[in-house]
């Protein structure tokens, strides 16, 4: 079959008369460089610049130019401040009792805040002042906080250590108090970040519950030795009769 975009004369015939396209015309690599190059050069150098590279280089751009400088300097500014607020916190802070109702009770309207109580004398505690301080790092847009449970709460009973509050708009929105309702004295990171997630202090990327793969291998432990019991007990009952 002969190639219609071989130059020869009747290629050309049967193109005057639109039986085939248009000859393909080779791409000009060098001539694309070019268009590409302009393109690039379009792209003013202030919108690669930090805000500080803009206030070194200013006096370098004509009017026009600063005009979208000042524009372009107050869109970056904005984004950098709603990002500072969304980043304002990203540590578990310590406070005392006297500092509770300002940090916690009437914090900033819409942020979500997490006070553990604790005492340094209960290894549960120290283990999730350990958790709350990397989940603080993690989601720094959630205020972490803790206090030490004398300085809040007078004679509060060792039994209900470790004990979390959630806060939002001086609202109580979750609580556990205690070793159980905090996860257990084996409590992972994960298992406390979706107690927290569940409550909707944090937005977790957790997809599910870590907890619920131990719990369905122990239902599935269960109901094996279930099983396993129910046989010995029929073969036992199967010699007896014999």
């Amino acid at each position: 079959m002969q190639d219609p975009n071989e130059d020869t004369e009747w290629n050309d015939i049967l193109r005057d008369f639109g039986i085939l396209p248009p000859k393909e015309e080779p791409k000009d690599e060098i001539e694309e460089m070019v268009l590409r190059l302009q393109k690039e050069a379009m792209v003013k150098p202030y919108e690669k610049m930090t805000l500080a590279e803009l206030k070194e280089t200013e006096d370098e751009f004509d009017d026009e130019d600063m005009r979208a400088i000042e524009i372009y300097r107050e869109k970056r500014l904005q984004e950098w401040k709603v990002l500072k607020k969304k980043q304002k916190f990203g540590e578990l802070r310590e406070i005392s009792g006297n500092q509770y109702v300002n940090e916690v009770t009437n914090a900033e309207k819409d942020v979500w805040v997490i006070i553990h109580l604790y005492r340094s004398s209960i290894p549960m505690c120290l283990l999730v002042n350990q958790h709350l301080s990397l989940l603080a790092r993690k989601f720094p847009e959630t205020k972490f906080v803790k206090a030490i449970v004398n300085s809040c709460i007078e004679h509060y009973h060792d039994n209900c250590l470790p004990t979390i509050f959630v806060y939002k708009n001086g609202q109580i929105e979750g609580k556990f108090i205690g070793i159980i309702e905090c996860g257990g004295i084996n409590l992972k990171l994960e298992e406390l970040e979706w107690k927290l997630a569940e409550v909707g202090a944090i937005q977790t990327d957790l997809e599910e519950n870590p907890k619920r793969a131990i719990v369905d291998v122990m239902v599935s432990s269960i109901r094996n030795t279930s099983i396993y019991d129910d046989t010995d007990s029929s073969n036992s009952d199967n010699e007896d009769t014999k």
